[in-house]
């Protein structure tokens, strides 16, 4: 009996405040005249927030230019949907032409973007498909890449394995259309840098080792989609090349929508332009490669600027203002019910006794 005492008594709790839950605790008690100034008070305070993110969210010029379906100028009959659409043409170029229309001028900074539809980024085995340790300029090792997107064995009857390079399913699905766009038969100078985030291009995207580029990628192929190997990518700007390309940095950062736009470049509006995009009547010249119509999908060209919040987006506003609405609506039912039918705090707390159940 004494042993089966000391049992008991070693797995009982210390005599503390905490152990024994004695702690001094508070708990709010919501009346009608602590809850309703705090409705009230955030509905007061997100409806101005809401219209002045409204109101800075429309003032973004934007214009969508969709050229999903445009006209081959060798074959006006034909789309280059449809060029691209017939298997002898896989991998090849359809060259087309869109016009369009500025109605005002266009203040800098103004951004080109790219923007595809029913395009489902999101997959996980899509999202895994890529070896970030490549991508740093490292050897792979144990990757997420998976066949047919990772190597090719035995290439050419050499014996030896080739490396996709980069590898994986988003790399080979790289965005390749080339957009221009002309206003009055002269270009406008866009640029291809400044586009990526800044922590990919210190941190997350090097080449591998070397001053020769095609030394550096040896025993490597291009990916099965692509038209030209990586080191290719930019070789009039070596620090915009192979792993380090900003265009691929863009693309490799996957969208969470079906429905999503990536920047594609810059306007330079440093050079005759005063410091916008002027109004007036544009071409978009369209070396057309990237097929979309067999799931359905679309592309189009953005211009737009941006504000201290950035892109065009009411969501944000909208949001704030039906949130600060209801607060207020909620804050006046709560207040006729409370006049009508309720009771005043020192009537609550006369009823209250010994006997009152917590």
């Amino acid at each position: 009996m004494a042993s089966d005492d000391e049992q008991s008594e070693s797995r009982r709790p210390q005599d503390t405040k905490f152990k024994q839950q004695r702690l001094p605790a508070w708990q709010p008690v919501l009346t009608a005249t602590n809850v309703l100034p705090f409705m009230f008070a955030i509905g007061l305070a997100f409806i101005p927030l809401g219209v002045a993110f409204l109101i800075t969210s429309n003032q973004v010029q934007e214009i969508m230019v969709d050229y999903t379906h445009c006209k081959s100028q060798d074959d006006p009959s034909l789309t280059c949907a449809e060029y691209l659409a017939n298997s002898n043409n896989t991998g090849g170029s359809c060259f087309c032409e869109v016009t369009f229309t500025l109605p005002t001028n266009f203040t800098a900074p103004v951004f080109i973007y790219y923007s595809l539809t029913n395009y489902y980024q999101n997959h996980r085995r899509y999202v895994k498909s890529r070896d970030n340790d490549q991508l740093r300029g490292k050897k792979i090792s144990s990757s997420d890449c998976q066949d047919p997107f990772l190597k090719v064995e035995n290439y050419s009857g050499t014996g030896r394995d080739y490396t996709y390079a980069p590898c994986g399913a988003i790399a080979n699905s790289f965005f390749n259309d080339t957009l221009k766009i002309y206003l009055n038969d002269s270009e406008v100078k866009l640029l291809n840098t400044g586009i990526a985030w800044s922590t990919d291009r210190s941190t997350k995207y090097k080449n591998p080792p070397g001053d020769d580029f095609a030394k550096a990628f040896n025993n490597t192929l291009k990916p099965r989609n692509w038209q030209k190997p990586v080191y290719d990518l930019d070789p009039s700007n070596v620090h915009n090349t192979g792993y380090e390309n900003e265009d691929l940095m863009v693309w490799m950062r996957t969208a969470a929508l079906p429905t999503f736009r990536k920047l594609y470049r810059r306007v330079d509006t440093s050079n005759g332009f005063q410091g916008s995009l002027p109004a007036g009547n544009y071409t978009l010249r369209v070396t057309y490669q990237y097929p979309t119509v067999q799931f359905n999908g679309g592309k189009r060209m953005v211009i737009s600027t941006v504000s201290w919040l950035g892109g065009k987006n009411p969501f944000l506003g909208i949001a704030y203002l039906v949130v600060g609405s209801l607060c207020i609506v909620i804050g006046f039912v709560f207040l006729i019910i409370h006049l009508k039918i309720g009771k005043s705090a020192s009537t609550l707390s006369s009823e209250i006794s010994s006997r009152t159940p917590y």
